[in-house]
């Protein structure tokens, strides 16, 4: 391997929407530098994690129709059934949610976690409350994707958090999206909620890390009951 293709791979690629932010607190940093070194300091490690928020790193997706995969890297905060959001259209019956909530070190570039065509994006405005709490679903910023995949109908909702304040979508309707294909990006902390068809079964826990574009969190056709686990 030579050396440019070992620094390309140690370095993780930076997402272009992230560029203008690191550029602004790069460009804050010099003019504080001019007046104090603490400042200048405190500016260079600020600018250090803006830049490693919109990192954009390469996923190994499982190729698998049965599988639902994770849409983003952070902890399932919930799972469950829930009425999914008015303006999907997918009726008042309870799918069953899962959730995964991001915080200020996450990457957060979205995922799709199924294939199919997405037949419908919604965005409505709302509140900002903390992503983690179970009322932040239904009352804060949101964008949601309906994907009509090859087991159902499936709903993806990008919710803003405490911090975040801008919802960015990728994709376009009736264009057809792939299993871990980037769908969009939350600034600056928030959560993803997935409504599946009542016949998925879960594949992870209330708790649990998952890694966007690899993590299994739910799976069609599958016999198993949800896993139980422990904390070690």
């Amino acid at each position: 391997m030579s050396l440019v293709e070992t620094v390309r791979n140690t370095f993780v690629p930076i997402h272009r929407e992230g560029w203008p932010f690191i550029a602004a607190f790069a460009g804050v940093t010099l003019i504080l530098g001019l007046f104090s070194t603490f400042l200048f300091w405190v500016g260079l490690i600020l600018t250090g994690w803006c830049t490693y928020f919109f990192r954009d790193p390469e996923r190994v997706t499982p190729v698998d129709d049965r599988l639902v995969i994770s849409p983003a890297d952070g902890v399932v905060s919930s799972i469950g059934p829930a009425v999914p959001p008015r303006e999907l259209g997918l009726g008042l019956d309870e799918m069953t949610r899962i959730s995964v909530f991001m915080n200020v070190f996450s990457c957060h570039v979205n995922r799709s976690p199924v294939r199919g065509k997405i037949t419908r994006i919604e965005h409505r405005p709302g509140k900002f409350l903390n992503a983690e709490l179970d009322k932040a679903s239904s009352e804060n910023e949101r964008n949601g994707l309906v994907i009509d995949s090859p087991n159902g109908i499936v709903g993806v909702v990008q919710v803003a958090g405490l911090v975040a304040r801008r919802i960015v979508c990728f994709v376009e309707t009736n264009s057809n999206i792939g299993t871990g294909e980037r769908i969009g990006l939350i600034r600056f902390g928030s959560r993803l909620d997935v409504y599946l068809p009542r016949q998925a079964k879960p594949r992870v826990a209330v708790g649990q890390t998952s890694v966007g574009g690899e993590t299994v969190i739910a799976e069609f056709g599958g016999n198993a009951a949800a896993p139980l686990v422990r904390i070690s």
